[in-house]
């Protein structure tokens, strides 16, 4: 009996283990996005509501008794769009980290490619295809990997 855990496992069933784990991968991935996604729409919806904001301080009328303070409009005015540019230097942030979502998920669809290109010994199309038990087979492996960074990256 072979001291290596490996030793009773097929190339193939190894093969299909390592997919396995690039798809938890991309799983961690995909929480991170959907994160991101959340985090967008609240500094969207914060985006908005100083946008809407923004017009009822430009109303004298909205003022009341305040408006006899010289300069509380403009002062107000200037704070809210400084509060704006806050949140929308944090959207370009959240942007660029759906962006490393995106690269990270190309490097697991090369890393994907690579394994079954770069092996001791290229894989066949009838090897690509076939499955290990219940598990899927390679192409259909590499076909999800690809799938998932194309819905993200046209995202």
């Amino acid at each position: 009996m072979s001291s290596r855990p490996d030793a009773g496992i097929t190339g193939m069933e190894a093969m299909v283990r390592k997919y396995q784990q690039k798809f938890r991968k991309v799983r961690d991935e995909m929480d991170r996005w959907n994160e991101l996604q959340s985090q967008l729409l609240r500094q969207f919806k914060n985006a908005s509501s100083i946008i809407e904001r923004l017009q009822v301080l430009q109303e004298p009328k909205n003022y009341g008794g305040l408006a006899c303070i010289s300069g509380i409009s403009e002062m107000l005015v200037a704070k809210q769009m400084e509060s704006l540019e806050t949140i929308l230097l944090s959207m370009k942030k959240t942007v660029e980290e759906f962006h490393g979502v995106v690269l990270s998920l190309e490097k697991i669809l090369r890393d994907g490619r690579q394994l079954v290109k770069g092996g001791s010994m290229p894989l066949t199309v009838k090897q690509m295809q076939l499955q290990v038990g219940v598990k899927p087979s390679l192409a259909d492996c590499l076909e999800g990997l690809t799938i998932l960074h194309e819905m993200h990256h046209s995202e």
